[in-house]
């Protein structure tokens, strides 16, 4: 089912809640109770109602077509530099608590929403969402047709937008757009060092079961250097679930940094950002770990990405990306179909694989490279996310291959 079938049909007032400004003419004014809008660098303002944190920010929109997970979503350090719209219409009706973040704070500079939040129904719930987003700085809008949104960037890609939330209703449409004029965009930028961690640190907590939560590992396991560029907490549970023992070292370290923990496998987290300007120190690291050792190595998305690079491959952007909990891709070699998590708006370039290196995953949506591994040593990696059990656990055993190639 497609992202805007997933999404209600937008209502009169929504309709009218949507104006264009083309270049050189006045703004339409807000119409009657809104107090957020979006505004595109091209000129089209999006008006709702404002939750969260007031201010303005300014980023990249993108869509996502999980039904669940919004706080996840928004913790997930893949998302800096961007604004998620969700097509899933009931975004905070679970509230927020703090066994659910993916970072430390939200990464994701603004979400818009087909409805505001209701009062949260969740025995889990510590808090209303938007009090949540307004804590922690970040802008929200609800009221929106996120229907038309969604349609206008699977045509168009991208968009660079400004958001803002004022409770006086008071926009400086001109000035928004400017704003979201000027903003540079993803392409050429390296943001996985602004969400990498500053030191190294070590990783124990296992992924969450009834009735004890998250609980530590108790046994030794394999020593495995994570590279931070962006990891999601729930990655590292998994791989100390799988029988790791994690050291977490940030997304510049070098390879005799790496080489110094003994490590019987590198892992290569996820991340935001351009792959080829995190490729320019991430890849020759990679490539002096893969002549000077034969280490099992594995990547999961932007570390997917990292790894295609120091094997000779090449990055693309896409036109809108893929963000959901419902993607399907198929495994090249088993001709299994697993239902997957997917937040990515490059992609590998397969047509670019070099020799002794061979395509092992495939999206179903478009055909793009999922999945690479070499042909001749336990290296390998996946642009969809395993630990986000959308399937629920469809791709797990990637997290098992890699500590079985330990030995």
């Amino acid at each position: 089912m497609s992202a805007e079938a997933r999404a209600d049909a937008p209502t009169p007032q929504a309709q009218q809640q949507q104006a264009m400004v083309p270049s050189g003419f006045a703004s339409p004014p807000p119409p009657p109770g809104a107090t957020a809008c979006i505004a595109l660098a091209d000129g089209t303002v999006f008006y709702g109602t404002g939750f969260g944190a007031t201010g303005v920010a300014v980023a990249e929109l993108c869509f996502n077509t999980a039904m669940t997970g919004y706080q996840e979503i928004m913790t997930d350090p893949s998302y800096a530099g961007q604004i998620v719209t969700f097509t899933f219409p009931h975004i905070g009706n679970v509230g927020a608590n703090p066994q659910d973040d993916e970072a430390a704070e939200p990464v994701a500079l603004g979400m818009v929403a087909r409805w505001s939040p209701t009062e949260p129904s969740n025995w889990r719930s510590a808090e209303r969402l938007g009090d949540w987003l307004a804590s922690r700085g970040r802008i929200a809008i609800g009221g929106v047709d996120t229907r038309r949104l969604t349609r206008l960037i699977r045509t168009k890609g991208m968009p660079h937008v400004a958001i803002s939330h004022a409770p006086d209703g008071k926009f400086d449409i001109p000035d928004l757009v400017a704003k979201a004029a000027a903003f540079e965009g993803l392409e050429g930028a390296d943001l996985a060092k602004t969400v990498t961690c500053a030191q190294t640190y070590r990783w124990d907590e296992m992924r969450w079961a009834w009735p004890d939560g998250y609980k530590p590992r108790a046994t030794p396991g394999k020593r495995v250097v994570a590279i931070d560029y962006g990891a999601k907490r729930n990655i590292l549970r998994c791989l100390a679930e799988a029988g790791c023992d994690v050291t977490v070292m940030p997304a510049t370290t070098t390879a005799e940094e790496i080489l110094a923990h003994e490590p019987e496998g590198l892992f290569l987290s996820n991340g935001p950002g351009d792959p080829a300007a995190t490729g320019v120190y991430a890849a020759p690291m990679i490539r002096q770990i893969l002549d000077q050792t034969d280490i099992p190595i594995f990547g999961i998305c932007l570390g997917h990405q990292m790894l295609a690079l120091a094997l000779g491959a090449k990055t693309v952007k896409m036109n809108h990306g893929h963000h959901g909990a419902n993607h399907p891709v198929k495994d090249l070699e088993t001709g299994k179909v697993e239902i997957t998590s997917m937040n990515h708006g490059f992609a590998v370039d397969s047509q670019t694989l070099p020799e002794g290196v061979m395509e092992t995953h495939v999206s179903l949506f478009d055909g793009s490279n999922c999945g690479i591994r070499m042909k001749d040593r336990p290296v390998f990696s996946v642009q969809q996310h395993p630990e986000a059990s959308p399937g629920p656990q469809d791709t797990f055993y990637l997290f098992e291959r890699f500590v079985a190639a330990m030995g």
